[in-house]
């Protein structure tokens, strides 16, 4: 019976054995290990991007804002319809046709008048919705461009709960390895009941992070999901291996590329220019606005008929009130456009920089973990599985060792999607949006 439990606790040891380095450290999980909910087909990133941009229902209603805006300059700048009219005058009585042969006062009369704006104001309507079409273009890129940001982002999380989930259920299946151990060790008298009791807590604080980290990769598969224009019930988004990507590009460079190709600043400077056309609106409308009208009136027989034009003019009577008020909010407006603009070229540069110093340290702590933590957690677990096996520490030493090795393996998958996502910010910044 001691010959039987020395063979499981040769085996379960066997079990925990490692290959040096970082394939080893970061190799995938055996095809039979469980994966969250189900295993579909590793969905490519760029496929994802792809599909955000042709179905995305945000992308969608941006685009048809734009282009019902780009109908209102022909509009705007279209004469006023011309108004026609029927005019019946009678001489001595209500009823139609009094004094039709009696009166040269009875006539019958139709007409027509023009409204016509005064110079230049219908040019200026035209610039000003040409500058709010341009500006909703831009707000439709900008949409496009945060839509393909957040497929990256989402998809790089995913990933790392992926791989969180991978780890989890090595480590499940190491610490009952471990529990399995100290039961067998326990009964021959080489360790204590609180090592049996210690390892089955850990595996069930697992089997806790394991729920968590399902829930947490489920919430972002759906948001994933309404990114995309999908149904919550299709097919579940698999995902693929990631590799760290390189951005060979000076902070100089990125700031220029950014500031060249920024949706969000051309919106802004699109908006301003739309404020200075609203401002010269403002002031044509100290001009006045002009009206035409032609009549033709028929009398009664043996009267001759009328003809009739009338010109008119609106004065601007009250501009004190209306005209230079207009003027002054149309000036305000167009300096919070100008600073709206200055605004967003310091927010593109803030957020460039800090994207570009999140990508340098998350390249720096993964050549950290690459080639220092990670193997040294190794090399710490293995041995203290050595040292275990002769009774040289506690069981509490190699329990920290295993969970160090879990901790340290996670914080690297972090810190590559983190790497990920600071590059997908970068180019959303910069315009390459596929």
């Amino acid at each position: 019976m001691r010959i039987n439990h020395l063979m499981i606790f040769v085996l379960t040891v066997a079990s925990f054995v490692t290959f040096n380095g970082i394939p080893a450290a970061l190799a995938e999980p055996d095809a039979s290990t469980p994966t969250l909910i189900s295993a579909p087909a590793a969905s490519n990133l760029q496929a994802l991007v792809e599909e955000a941009v042709s179905h995305s229902p945000m992308i969608a209603a941006a685009r048809n804002h734009w282009q019902a805006l780009t109908k209102v300059p022909r509009q705007v700048s279209t004469l006023p319809d011309p108004m026609v009219g029927l005019t019946h005058f009678t001489v001595g009585s209500p009823q139609p046709f009094s004094g039709y042969e009696t009166s040269d006062f009875y006539y019958t009369g139709f007409g027509f008048s023009q409204d016509i704006p005064g110079p230049g104001k219908l040019g200026l309507r035209a610039k000003q919705a040409e500058k709010d079409a341009e500006a909703a273009r831009c707000g439709y890129l900008s949409q496009q461009r945060q839509v393909v940001e957040q497929v990256r982002e989402t998809y790089f999380n995913l990933f790392y709960l992926q791989k969180v989930n991978e780890l989890l259920r090595q480590t499940q299946e190491q610490l009952a390895g471990v529990a399995e151990t100290a039961e067998v060790q326990y009964h021959v008298a080489m360790a204590q009941q609180q090592d049996v009791l210690k390892a089955q807590l850990e595996v069930t604080n697992i089997l806790k992070d394991l729920e968590m980290n399902q829930a947490e990769f489920q919430q972002d598969e759906a948001n994933l999901k309404a990114i995309l224009g999908r149904d919550q019930d299709s097919a579940n988004i698999g995902i693929a291996d990631v590799k760290p990507s390189s951005l060979p590009l000076t902070d100089r460079r990125l700031r220029e590329l950014a500031i060249d190709n920024s949706p969000d600043l051309q919106q802004a400077q699109a908006m301003e220019k739309s404020s200075d056309a609203a401002l010269e609106i403002a002031k044509r409308n100290y001009v006045p606005d002009f009206s035409v009208g032609y009549a033709y009136q028929k009398t009664g027989p043996g009267f001759r008929d009328y003809y009739m034009l009338s010109l008119g003019a609106t004065i601007p009577l009250y501009f004190w009130r209306k005209q230079t008020p207009a003027v002054q909010q149309a000036a305000l407006e167009k300096q919070s456009a100008h600073a709206n603009t200055y605004s967003k070229r310091l927010s593109i540069g803030s957020d460039l920089q800090d994207q570009a110093v999140a990508l340098r340290s998350t390249q720096r702590i993964m050549k950290l973990y690459g080639d220092g933590l990670i193997p040294q957690a190794e090399e710490t677990l293995n041995s203290a599985l050595a040292a275990y096996r002769v009774s040289k520490v506690d069981f509490q030493t190699l329990l920290s060792a295993e969970i160090d090795v879990l901790h340290v393996k996670q914080e690297y998958y972090r810190t590559l999607a983190d790497h990920e996502i600071a590059v997908a910010k970068i180019r959303m910044l910069i315009g390459e949006q596929l």
